[in-house]
């Protein structure tokens, strides 16, 4: 979405405020860290919460482009295996990527303090992961892959552990590898009982 300047500022900005959260870090410091004064950087960004809202918007934007959104869903897998590699596909992302774990951990922290990152939090979270999940699940019940179900209340029951064990990986990144493990033995177990019996 944005370049060159405007796209440095916020990638401090978001290192910045994943480390410090809003209120603690100080613009003074942000234009430092990019070898700016903070007359230069205002030319760019009025304000504070301009940096804010524009940081946010570049991360929902990053986050839909790469992992998916309502608007951009990921195709429903032809079998059982392709659940389990499109999931785990999407946990290495989500715990590899750089911007995304500072995202997250941003929201972590803000959610207490901006109705914004509030909501972006819950979807992130919980909400989004559900609406991503159920016509997933409610396309592989077609496809006669899984057994039928209410196809909100699977990607509810899918997609919660998962995230729990992501946010292990935030506060314990010494236990990525076997969150890993885990998030695919899961994945692989849910199958195992939610999958159609071959006769």
């Amino acid at each position: 979405m944005y370049s060159g300047t405007k796209e440095k500022i916020l990638i401090s900005a978001l290192r910045l405020f994943s480390q410090k959260g809003y209120e603690g870090a100080n613009i003074r410091e942000l234009a430092s860290s990019l070898g700016l004064v903070k007359s230069s950087l205002y030319r760019h960004f009025a304000s504070k919460e301009d940096i804010w809202n524009a940081l946010l918007d570049e991360m929902i934007a990053y986050y839909s482009a790469r992992f998916g959104s309502p608007d951009n869903r990921p195709p429903v897998p032809d079998s059982a295996e392709g659940l389990v590699r499109m999931t785990m596909q999407m946990v290495r992302f989500t715990v590899q990527d750089e911007k995304v774990v500072m995202t997250r951990k941003l929201l972590s922290i803000e959610q207490f303090r901006d109705q914004r990152a509030r909501q972006l939090a819950s979807r992130h979270f919980l909400t989004g992961l559900i609406d991503l999940f159920t016509p997933i699940f409610s396309g592989m019940m077609d496809k006669g892959l899984i057994r039928r179900d209410d196809p909100a209340m699977l990607a509810f029951a899918y997609t919660a552990p998962i995230s729990a064990l992501i946010h292990l990986c935030d506060r314990e990144p010494d236990k990525t590898e076997e969150a890993l493990r885990q998030a695919e033995a899961f994945s692989r177990h849910f199958i195992d009982t939610y999958g159609q019996k071959e006769d």
